[in-house]
């Protein structure tokens, strides 16, 4: 839209999902698929997948012939599967953007018949053609480009405390149960220790992780359910513990902080340990993984602030496998099919 204003975009979610409430807290409008994902294990809700396929199709099919679009993306989640495959069979050009270093399987289907496929790690022509493939990055929001001059905001906007090494605990906005877990285990030795922590806790566990904070007494933990101002809390942060989701990777080698990743081990082939090892691979950042979260994240985190050198090379290796103009050479290749 920045370089193209008069251009129409059309949003197609899996609905249920968060995207049906975050694209039209943006500004655009979204059209929802009853499809969803096949688990793991037999379940009666892998019964009902074929149907809700076939009437995925469906609605993706008038969406395209009633939207009549130059071109479609998909980046992946549950909705592109029909959306694209019904572009592909209208012959509309289409574009793949695989976020993870694991390509899902969604996408290396998609990317059969797709004119661009664009990557966020080298070495992706195991999963697709080499000829197809754009070294791009992922998009991530500009406010986080520059944090010069956010830390003393941040503090204020936060209830941050001068003078503390502050620990950012980000696990996604649903939350994560092992983070959430390991930040109780250690928040009185954290405190006592001099740090504070600035903790997204997500939706799921924010009232039960609230009323535990309240009985402990602590003043130097700040607990929030989702956390907007994003920008602000990277400025803040001295150490940061995350997910390894493909977007929160991307967003955090702009940052150049040290990172310690935790990997979800709940999702398709295993892919944030993948994320997270393209990282710890370049000594760009520390690995934590789930099972050992509980009882040694404290002990990982003086890690680094107690070894400054440690935490400087870290940050600054991340920062050079940042990619900060990623949205800008997706566009790029869209404009070449649209053409």
């Amino acid at each position: 839209m920045e370089k193209h204003p008069d251009s129409e975009i059309l949003f197609v979610g899996a609905l249920g999902k968060m995207e049906m409430q975050k694209v039209p807290e943006a500004g655009y409008q979204i059209k929802g698929l009853p499809v969803a994902g096949l688990q793991r294990s037999l379940t009666v809700d892998n019964l009902s997948f074929p149907f809700k396929l076939l009437k995925s199709l469906s609605i993706a099919s008038g969406i395209v012939k009633d939207f009549r679009p130059d071109a479609v993306v998909g980046v992946g989640g549950y909705a592109s599967g029909p959306v694209l495959y019904t572009a592909q069979k209208k012959r509309i050009p289409t574009l793949v953007q695989e976020q993870n270093s694991y390509a899902g399987l969604t996408n290396k289907l998609l990317a059969k018949r797709a004119k661009t496929i664009c990557v966020a790690y080298p070495e992706m022509d195991r999963f697709f053609p080499a000829e197809k493939i754009q070294l791009t990055g992922n998009p991530v929001r500009k406010d986080i480009l520059d944090l010069s001059g956010k830390q003393e905001k941040a503090f204020e906007h936060f209830g941050l405390t001068s003078g503390r090494k502050t620990i950012l605990v980000l696990g996604g906005s649903l939350g994560a149960r092992t983070l959430n877990q390991a930040v109780l285990k250690d928040m009185k030795k954290l405190e006592a220790g001099g740090y504070q922590v600035l903790w997204q806790c997500g939706k799921f566990y924010f009232k039960e992780m609230q009323a535990q904070l309240e009985q402990s007494g602590l003043k130097h933990i700040q607990l929030r359910e989702f956390i907007r101002e994003m920008d602000l809390a990277y400025a803040a942060a001295d150490v940061i513990v995350s997910r390894a989701g493909a977007l929160s990777v991307s967003e955090l080698s702009l940052v150049g902080k040290p990172v310690i990743f935790i990997p979800s081990p709940n999702v398709a082939e295993d892919h944030q340990t993948k994320n997270a090892m393209a990282y710890v691979n370049h000594k760009a950042a520390l690995l934590l993984r789930d099972y050992e979260a509980v009882g040694q994240l404290k002990s990982k985190i003086e890690e680094l602030v107690q070894t400054p050198e440690l935490a400087g090379a870290l940050g600054k290796n991340m920062k050079e496998l940042a990619k900060p103009d990623a949205a800008d050479a997706i566009v790029n290749e869209l404009e070449k099919l649209v053409k």
